[in-house]
């Protein structure tokens, strides 16, 4: 059976049972859910992770993030009922690319996609930026898929703004193709030409640029050229997962291990329907492909759909109060000490959730640098965002009571250096 016969299927998935047996004792508190083991998994466990703490017998210090879902501290953690899902799809084989297929038309049905749109999971929102690409180069011709980096015989350009140029599009330039850089829409107009093989936009760099998110697609249309976005850490809210799609980006690259919970490997290309198909011949489980090592597991897959579904059932409006209110009373405690200040703003594009901008002023003599340091070096070890002036931070990613825990360590800090 072909690739295309494949996607074109109905969904194989089915009920795969009762959740609620693969659940033990699962207990919601200020919008975490704290897990017990799931079925399948031994409660004798002998050996490495006996003692219940992996990171320790490693050597590894496990630490508070008030940064955020920071790929470099492990995104978010992963939903209870996420791991259940994923210990159920890991008691069979299946075809992994017809599970990409039924996955993604579950996924479709759960973001209500415009007609025409399909998706599959992908390891990572950078590992959808490259499948998505590679597949708009090289189509489904078999030669191309296999030849590429090497664009002989296609197109070879890609067009992004100056001011969205990042190191994650290293995963565009890992396809062989030239970035040409625009900053007008008249240095856009100028730069289309036949090798124009797509419109790359990141969102989080919007309002840096000339070209605006709505705009940059309709361009893209109007020159009949695919538009991409990466809209990686945009949720929330929950409405950008299909936003994008509804004004007609072609393909649109989410994480799943960001404010979804989904498994941290995961990620999601949302997109044109035969554009997603093409992208997943490029993808794993295909081989001698460019995204062959891009390998997304059975297991995620499942899960991804899992997160998905919760993520889309939480009441968003009432989380939001508790992150607010986590900050509030950090501020509360750590501004009672002379000379700290707290403000609070919300990022427009990513990570849009309740920030807070802690400053000091000379009656508390410490460097933010110091701050940082002490904090990660701490007991317990925190980590929070930083400027050359101040600290930052968001608390969505914290568990129920690690408010108080930083709220106590930064006023001790801060006490310890007041002048």
């Amino acid at each position: 059976m072909s690739l295309r016969q494949i996607w074109n299927r109905r969904a194989f998935l089915g009920s795969a049972g009762t959740l609620a047996g693969m659940l033990v004792s699962a207990k919601k508190t200020f919008g975490w859910t704290v897990s017990q083991p799931v079925a399948g998994v031994p409660g004798n466990l002998t050996g490495f992770g006996a003692t219940g703490n992996v990171y320790e017998e490693l050597g590894v210090t496990t630490v508070i993030n008030g940064q955020g879902t920071m790929t470099v501290l492990g995104g978010s953690l992963v939903r209870p009922e996420v791991e259940a899902v994923m210990a159920l799809a890991s008691q069979h084989f299946v075809s992994v690319a017809e599970l990409e297929v039924a996955a993604g038309k579950r996924i479709t049905q759960l973001l209500k996609l415009p007609e025409g749109y399909s998706a599959i999971v992908t390891s990572g929102a950078a590992a959808a930026m490259q499948s998505g690409l590679a597949g708009i180069l090289t189509g489904d011709n078999p030669k191309f898929i296999e030849q590429l980096p090497d664009l002989t015989g296609m197109k070879s350009e890609v067009i992004i703004q100056k001011s969205h140029r990042n190191p994650f599009d290293h995963q565009l330039r890992a396809t062989g193709v030239k970035l040409v850089v625009v900053e007008t829409r008249d240095d856009l107009k100028k730069a289309v030409n036949p090798q124009t093989a797509m419109m790359h936009f990141t969102n989080f760099a919007d309002a840096a640029g000339e070209i605006k998110v709505e705009e940059w697609v309709k361009l893209a249309h109007e020159y009949k050229i695919p538009a991409f976005i990466d809209a990686a850490a945009d949720t929330p809210p929950v409405s950008h997962l299909s936003d994008y799609a509804n004004m007609g980006y072609d393909l649109i690259a989410f994480s799943g291990g960001k404010a979804i919970r989904g498994p941290q490997c995961a990620g999601i290309l949302l997109g044109k329907r035969d554009l997603v198909a093409n992208a997943l011949l490029n993808n794993s489980p295909h081989e001698d492909t460019l995204g062959r090592s891009q390998k997304v597991g059975k297991e995620e897959i499942v899960g991804m759909v899992k997160a998905l579904e919760s993520y889309l059932s939480e009441d968003h409006a009432a989380l939001s109060k508790e992150w607010q209110r986590r900050l509030d009373a950090i501020s509360a405690e750590i501004t009672r000490v002379p000379g700290v200040s707290t403000s609070f703003f919300t990022p427009d594009v990513a990570n849009h959730v309740p920030h807070m901008k802690i400053s000091w002023d000379q009656k508390v003599v410490l460097t933010v640098k110091d701050a940082v340091n002490a904090l990660r070096n701490g007991k317990p070890c925190i980590v929070l965002d930083s400027s050359e002036t101040a600290l930052s931070m968001n608390s969505f990613m914290l568990q129920p009571g690690e408010e108080k825990m930083i709220a106590a360590q930064l006023a001790q800090l801060f006490k310890a250096h007041s002048a």
